[in-house]
């Protein structure tokens, strides 16, 4: 009952985290599963309720993994972007800086 209520628990984390785009979260979430999973599955077989557990995190996990795909596929392009734009707004600026130099 004890591996399955921190199953459950640390589900929810990574649901939560991954709600809040809170990669940071996510992050010291997956290095905590890292070690206690292994130390989870070293204390014996898994019932039936652990293993629906374990499925239910590792869907959170999975799903975890493709919002923060997303997420850096998204900043990759809004960088682009800006970097494109680059010479535009430093001739936009430099403009408003003369312009206002003039009075």
């Amino acid at each position: 009952m004890v591996r399955q209520q921190e199953l459950v628990r640390l589900a929810q984390q990574v649901a939560a985290a991954t709600a809040a785009a809170d990669w940071k979260a996510l992050a010291a979430l997956n290095t905590l599963m890292a070690s206690a999973l292994p130390a989870m599955a070293a204390q014996g077989a898994w019932t039936p309720a652990e293993r629906a557990a374990l499925a239910a995190l590792r869907g959170r996990h999975e799903a975890a993994v493709q919002a923060a795909s997303t997420a850096s596929s998204e900043l990759a392009k809004h960088l682009q972007q800006m970097n494109s734009h680059k010479e535009g707004w430093l001739a936009y600026a430099l403009d408003n800086d003369l312009a206002g130099t003039d009075a």
